[in-house]
C-alpha cells in the first residue's frame, strides 16, 4: 500500500529532524501494520576524559 508523497515528505522531515544535531546516539523508527507510528531518539553525551565528576549536584571538576 503506497502512501502519497505528501505523507512520505512529512515522515522524512520528522526523521531528518530527529537526526539533526546527534553526534552519538540512535534514531529508531517503529512500524506497526506497515505504517510508521513512532520515532525514538536516544542521544549519548561524551565528555573529555580529563573531566571528572566530583559528586553531589552534578558538579564537574577539571
Amino acid at each position: 500500500m503506497k502512501q502519497t508523497n505528501e505523507w512520505d515528505s512529512a515522515w522524512l522531515k520528522r526523521i531528518a529532524d530527529s537526526l539533526a544535531g546527534i553526534k552519538y546516539g540512535s534514531v529508531q523508527i517503529v512500524v506497526h501494520d506497515g505504517k510508521i507510528v513512532q520515532i525514538e531518539r536516544t542521544e549519548k553525551r561524551r565528555f573529555d576524559s580529563t573531566t571528572r565528576h566530583t559528586g553531589g549536584e552534578g558538579t564537574l571538576e577539571n
